[in-house]
């Protein structure tokens, strides 16, 4: 067997195929955004990437593949797939680009298997910056196995006008499932009694897609704040078997142009949005399945549980009917007077706390720098004084991630230019957050506080977990650093065990939203034109 397993790794490219052909360890997927439904971004079973191997002399760069226009989505990686055409079983990476292109890579050696170009995508939608030239995927989507499926949200310029199109793919083909791809329409009733139509003109769906309750949610917000007064917070779900739309749909803001208030305009940002967009993180579920998602700005004033949603985080029942709990900062007025979103940043469902006076916990932060730890069965509504703890982790255009280190339970954040780690506490009889760790800051940078991180760790084994960012578009030639960090602290310090360029961003007006994929020994950063993989040497 030995000798049957060297012969079939003798190649030119043993030395970056080694893994991919020899390694018999147990192959894990990642299949949604951030790891799961929860959003932890923490792959639990990596065996091959430690602490003591991720190092100059040993981890690096294995290959560059180009792509056909910038990606703001997370590589999604499925091992032993077929694909059409391919011999053999492969361990896959699904990348989706702004050209609404759909490419299956091998994730060894980096060979494009195969290629889908969707659709034609929308240049510059209502000559917004915040993005590239073009925005066609512009969100994670999400692959459900058993079905062989990859859900991705396509936008396409049509003749009548720009269209959102949701599709069903075959992992093996890239072809359509039948009854995909349908077109993204609803219909939500204002405070006037108007109908108030979905309109893709002027709404962003930049979220990660949700696979929960065997439904495909989505969430929708705004080009760069835009045509506010069309453009709302919108949250649809479909069957994953039809693609059926399924009703009731969540509308953020009801408010209409009879109210009066409604329609004054603070720092150019009138009543209307109340966004969905964290940054690109995704909607999360908690495991009943109840759906929560963040909310951004309106106009300072109009926030109010029945009728705008804006400034909150949100939690509501899987079919969309009910909103369960909410949390609104007591100065979301000033959130929204400032233009200062609390739904810049994603929110983070946490694994249940067994043993806990608090088992039932969520984490999210927003452009003000505060990190709130929600109790999910009592987050808090809208108070005078805040109801539910927090602490200063910088301004975050981002979103946390969590782990179990053989000390306990830590949630990670990453906003401003820097990783903290905190630990899970009861304090004044409620949960609460304290501070464990900082790693180095991360390369200055042009574009908005805060990124991205993913957790990479054999179980809860000390000394295996590390915490892999990517630094956002830096130096003159803009480009990207991915940093690994021990996730063990040394003193109240984060050792840094690696860093290097991975990848660039010439798009300066929009933030590289981007989240590295760590999955059976490789890290996989997706930038402009480019998937750039790393491992061991």
């Amino acid at each position: 067997m030995k000798a049957m397993l060297k012969d079939r790794c003798a190649f030119p490219i043993a030395a970056l195929a080694f893994l991919y052909c020899c390694n018999l360890h147990a192959q894990t997927a990642i299949t949604t955004y951030h790891g799961d439904p929860q959003r932890t971004g923490w792959n639990s079973h990596e065996t091959v990437l430690t602490p003591a191997n991720v190092a100059s002399s040993s981890f690096g760069h294995i290959a560059t593949i180009t792509l056909d226009d910038q990606v703001d989505a997370q590589p999604l990686v499925v091992p032993n797939q077929t694909i059409q055409g391919v011999t053999g079983a492969r361990t896959v990476v699904y990348v989706t680009t702004e050209n609404n292109t759909v490419y299956a890579i091998d994730g060894a050696i980096g060979a494009v298997l195969k290629t889908r170009h969707l659709a034609p995508p929308v240049p510059k939608p209502l000559s917004c910056g915040n993005n590239g030239p073009n925005v066609g995927i512009n969100s994670t989507g999400t692959i459900d196995h058993a079905s062989n499926t990859l859900y991705v949200m396509v936008y396409t310029q049509t003749a009548s006008g720009p269209q959102y199109n949701l599709h069903a793919l075959d992992l093996s083909t890239l072809a359509d499932h039948s009854g995909s791809p349908v077109v993204v329409s609803a219909s939500q009733t204002l405070t006037n009694g108007l109908a108030f139509p979905f309109n893709a003109k002027y709404q962003r769906q930049r979220p990660a897609l949700l696979e929960a309750n065997n439904r495909i949610y989505a969430g929708f917000g705004s080009f760069c704040d835009f045509s506010a007064n069309q453009s709302r917070g919108w949250v649809l779900s479909w069957n994953t078997g039809s693609l059926s739309p399924l009703a009731p749909d969540q509308l953020t803001n009801k408010l209409s142009t009879s109210n009066a208030s409604a329609c004054t305009y603070a720092n150019n940002h009138p009543c209307f949005l109340s966004s969905v967009w964290m940054s690109g993180y995704g909607l999360a579920a908690d495991p009943t399945g109840n759906i929560y998602y963040t909310t951004g700005n309106s106009a300072s004033g109009t926030v109010n549980a029945g009728s705008n949603i804006g400034e909150s985080a949100v939690e509501m029942s899987a079919n969309l009917s009910a909103v369960l709990h909410n949390f609104t900062p007591a100065d979301a007025n000033k959130l929204d007077t400032d233009d200062a979103d609390f739904g810049s940043g994603g929110i983070m469902v946490l694994p249940d706390q067994t043993g806990s006076t608090f088992p039932h916990l969520a984490v999210a932060a927003g452009k003000d720098a505060r990190l709130f730890v929600l109790n999910r069965d009592h987050m808090g509504g809208f108070n005078t004084t805040d109801y539910p703890n927090s602490v200063n982790v910088g301004a975050c255009w981002c979103g946390p991630s969590f782990f179990e280190s053989s000390s306990g339970p830590r949630v990670v954040s990453s906003g401003g230019s820097q990783v903290q780690t905190w630990s899970l506490t009861t304090s004044g009889g409620k949960p609460a957050l304290a501070h464990v760790a900082t790693a180095p800051a991360i390369e200055a940078n042009h574009q908005d506080p805060g990124f991205f991180t993913s957790i990479s760790s054999n179980g809860t084994a000390s000394n295996t977990a590390i915490i892999w960012a990517v630094g956002r578009a830096a130096g003159t030639d803009l480009h990207l650093t991915l940093y690994a960090y021990n996730a063990t602290p040394s003193g109240a310090t984060l050792p840094l065990l690696w860093s290097g360029v991975a990848g660039s961003w010439p798009n300066s007006g929009g933030n590289s939203n981007i989240v590295p994929t760590v999955a059976n020994g490789f890290v996989y950063v997706a930038s402009n034109k480019q998937l750039q993989i790393f491992g061991i040497l």
